[in-house]
């Protein structure tokens, strides 16, 4: 299946983000990284809280598609 044939089904429609949307998830990105780097935290939480650092890096770049 294709975008055009998800679209049409109406289970994919078209998401603009604003450079507000973006600035907000590189804050994410930001404390999760300064987070990370915290030596008292459990080597898991610190691997988990780099772990959303990335993915939030890998939505805004997926929100920069016209599909969301």
């Amino acid at each position: 299946m294709n975008l055009a044939e998800l679209s049409a089904e109406g289970r994919l429609r078209p998401h603009h983000t604003s450079p507000k949307e973006v600035a907000d998830l590189l804050r994410v990105v930001d404390r999760d990284l300064a987070d990370a780097g915290i030596a008292q935290l459990s080597t898991d939480r610190r691997f988990a809280t780099a772990y959303n650092a990335a993915l939030q890096l890998a939505t805004i770049a997926r929100k920069q598609c016209v599909w969301a």
